[in-house]
């Protein structure tokens, strides 16, 4: 008698079913758009939680293996901890095969040390991973934001791996990136945050989670700031374009300390649509189910935004230099949900669901952090065509 695992049976449920509206069957170079969202679930995984030896946390990133029906998570332990956990992503399975998240539906399957290169492992400290994707033939890619207060500064930097955590190539970074602390390139904690590729495999894409000091003020809680979208070709491994983000203010004031800023940009087709995702963070907060975490999604378009590849700064004198930024609409705020919101950071799409709509994973960093967790919520969004 033959015997399907829960995965199979939802996959041939999604195409019994054949739904109206596109899901993951994007066409290639044509706008696709989200209609609709809904919450089909949460787990969270309590801080101090030990998988293999390691500490689950800092869970940064998230991208789904369609082929073996696993995800990969980025822990962003820079390798200086206590603990001596090494720079690491872990394997891990999710069922959603009944289309909801459950408690028991969570579970992790292996760990994977990253090598700065070949063969040498990462100093302690001497990175910041943010970043993970898996690309065409297997390769996963990670970045890592730096640190401008490293003495001497660490730059951001975009790495390809195998699956066995081995550096094959490391992506060149933009000059205006390159930080000097004062007033060029990244600020801190404020850099390559995120990192997906477009359905075709072709680019990669990653943003600044808040602006370059020579691109204007960063966010506070009375004036937004400006970002950089930057695309890369994965065949020449090389920068193609790049877009401006107008990236809002805090959602609440705080006299102690507040962020805001992109921390997860993921395409939805290849026409240059694509959800960004903002985590605005204020100590004090009382938004985000009490704890300072306000984090929503938006859908924005490329087309027509001025391509500023070549521009150096995006401020003069001051102000702002003339461009289009991509446009962009708010189609989902986490705070709607009525439950405590920790510190999300990584997005993927999962699988289609048993009713065909497109599975939305989105996972916490909870900062090791005691007074944190860590956090999946699955969300089911309708995508179709843009007539």
């Amino acid at each position: 008698m033959l015997k399907l695992k829960k995965s199979e049976v939802a996959t041939l449920v999604a195409l019994l079913l054949s739904p109206a509206v596109s899901t993951s069957g994007w066409a290639a170079g044509h706008p696709q758009t989200v209609v609709d969202v809904e919450f089909v679930g949460e787990v969270v995984v309590p801080t101090g939680t030990v998988f293999d030896g390691t500490e689950i946390g800092g869970l940064s990133s998230i991208t789904f293996d369609s082929g073996r029906d696993d995800y990969y998570l980025l822990s962003d332990d820079q390798g200086n901890r206590p603990t001596g956990d090494p720079v690491r992503f872990y394997t891990v399975g999710i069922d959603l095969a009944d289309g909801t998240l459950d408690d028991g539906d969570v579970e992790f399957v292996s760990v994977t040390q990253l090598f700065e290169t070949r063969r040498i492992p990462f100093p302690p400290g001497g990175l910041d991973p943010e970043g993970f994707v898996l690309g065409r033939e297997g390769f996963l890619f990670m970045s890592s934001e730096g640190n401008v207060f490293a003495n001497p500064i660490i730059d951001p930097f975009i790495k390809r791996y195998n699956r066995n955590g081995r550096t094959t190539a490391t992506l060149p970074i933009p000059d205006k990136y390159i930080s000097n602390g004062v007033d060029m390139g990244v600020r801190f904690n404020l850099s390559f945050e995120s990192l997906n590729v477009t359905p075709d495999g072709r680019s990669l894409v990653t943003a600044g989670e808040g602006a370059l000091f020579q691109d204007g003020p960063a966010s506070t809680f009375t004036n937004g700031s400006l970002t950089r979208i930057l695309l890369y070709d994965l065949r020449k491994r090389r920068p193609t374009a790049e877009y401006v983000y107008e990236l809002a203010p805090w959602a609440e004031p705080s006299a102690i300390f507040g962020v805001n800023g992109i921390v997860e940009v993921l395409p939805i087709d290849d026409a240059g649509t694509m959800l960004v995702m903002e985590r605005s963070f204020s100590v004090g907060g009382v938004l985000g189910g009490g704890t300072g975490n306000v984090v929503v999604i938006n859908e924005i378009s490329t087309d027509g935004a001025t391509d500023v590849l070549g521009t150096d700064a995006l401020f003069d004198g001051g102000s702002p230099i003339a461009f289009t930024p991509v446009s962009q609409r708010r189609v989902f705020e986490f705070d709607d949900l009525g439950i405590p919101i920790d510190n999300i950071e990584g997005m993927t799409f999962g699988p289609a669901l048993p009713d065909g709509r497109q599975s939305l994973v989105v996972v916490s960093d909870n900062n090791f952090s005691a007074g944190q967790f860590t956090q999946f919520v699955v969300l089911a969004l309708t995508i179709d065509s843009v007539e």
